[in-house]
């Protein structure tokens, strides 16, 4: 998920200095909006160690109301994190990735709803992850750091829960990533959960979709200076950013649909003749400036545990499929697509929406931009979310 939508490439210039080895936020650096809690031993699906103990980064808005009726939980997406709503300041790399969506009078208004936003388990922003010291000799996890799966970032997002004073959510909501934690939520804690939002997202994800992050992981490990994960100590420019750089060029095509960048770059030309090697095209330096940008707030090893919690992603593993899996769940649900999403495209959503009992089928948004859209304000994303917390408010009488 790209933070915002831009429309050119990288400005004319020298760019600034050299990239961070990582671009983790870690402990002693400014906390910002920040909020810790530790959430002690956390037991992992796939570790054989059986667990870690994690520290989790959060950001709130607006007040729990007395009987905690109104709290509404948004899941980040794939390079997002906690910093959901707000201004770029000291501690946040970026301005608030939904600015759009959340905040006073917004489609989930700050002042009715008391928003949480956590950076996931594994993520490079504040929560435990591969940048963290580790507790037995104080340097980075780095390749020692386990794979995760999201339904271990759900675990720590129900521990969050419960230290809030939080029994069930009105929402939760999330693109992409986000939206497969939504629905992990209502698999695994249904109780929890009066309503669920999937904007561009999957129950299950495809061949098609590990196809795409295959090509991801393989740029960041074959990068000579990412040396098995292990290059913190690594002098800037020295990290394993050109492979970093290229995972996402390869995933920011997906975010974006084909007629959107052929209408906006044709072929037209950057700099220099492209008949000559030395030549670029204005979609290749557009591509190179959102690769330098993730480097530059990003880290190499959380990538891969965000591909690897991705790539198995399945809400039906051990629970006798999708359908069975999510035919407990009772709350409200809205599924949303893109029709120009190239990545989630609608078949995923559809399948999403008839497995959930109370869903009314698939919203989809109209969009040129792709996968992104949901980052398109006027996308009709604003209503569906309104309409959502409608249902949850007439049925439950959630209270502002």
């Amino acid at each position: 998920m790209s933070d915002h939508v831009e429309t050119a490439g990288r400005p004319a210039g020298r760019r600034p200095g050299p990239v961070p080895a990582s671009s983790a936020w870690r402990p002693g650096d400014h906390p910002g909006e920040r909020k810790f809690v530790d959430l002690g031993w956390l037991p992992l699906e796939a570790d054989p160690r059986g667990g870690i103990d994690v520290t989790l980064a959060y950001e709130t808005w607006g007040e729990l109301n007395a009987d905690g009726s109104n709290a509404i939980y948004v899941a980040h997406a794939f390079t997002g994190d906690s910093h959901v709503a707000g201004e770029r300041e000291e501690g946040h790399l970026t301005g608030g990735w939904w600015n759009g969506l959340v905040g006073p009078g917004k489609p989930i208004d700050t002042d009715r709803y008391f928003v949480v936003s956590a950076n996931v388990l594994g993520g490079c922003q504040g929560t435990t992850g591969p940048a963290h010291p580790h507790p037995e000799d104080g340097h980075p996890w780095g390749s020692q750091f386990p794979y995760v799966t999201l339904h271990d970032m759900v675990v720590a997002e129900a521990r969050l829960a419960d230290h809030l004073g939080i029994d069930a959510w009105a929402l939760v909501i999330g693109p992409s990533m986000g939206g497969m934690r939504a629905v992990e939520w209502a698999a695994s804690f249904p109780e929890r959960v009066r309503a669920i939002g999937a904007i561009g997202s999957t129950a299950a994800t495809t061949a098609d979709q590990i196809a795409w992050h295959a090509t991801q992981g393989a740029a960041i490990r074959l990068d000579p200076h990412f040396r098995d994960g292990d290059y913190y100590d690594a002098a800037p420019g020295e990290g394993p950013h050109t492979g970093l750089g290229i995972a996402r060029a390869i995933a920011h095509t997906t975010y974006r649909s084909g007629p959107e960048l052929n209408g906006r770059f044709g072929r037209a030309t950057q700099d220099g003749d492209v008949l000559r090697p030395e030549g670029i095209f204005a979609v290749e330096s557009y591509l190179d400036h959102h690769a330098d940008k993730l480097a530059r707030r990003f880290d190499a090893n959380t990538y891969l545990r965000m591909l690897h919690a991705i790539n198995t992603h399945d809400v039906g593993r051990g629970r006798g499929g999708v359908e069975a899996a999510l035919s407990r769940y009772s709350g409200e649900a809205l599924v949303v697509a893109i029709d120009s999403d190239r990545l989630y495209p609608l078949a995923d959503s559809e399948r999403l929406a008839a497995a959930l009992p109370r869903c009314p089928g698939v919203t989809l948004l109209h969009s040129e931009v792709g996968h992104d859209g949901f980052l398109v304000e006027g996308s009709g994303l604003d209503d569906a979310v309104r309409g959502v917390l409608a249902r949850v408010e007439e049925r439950v009488g959630v209270v502002g």
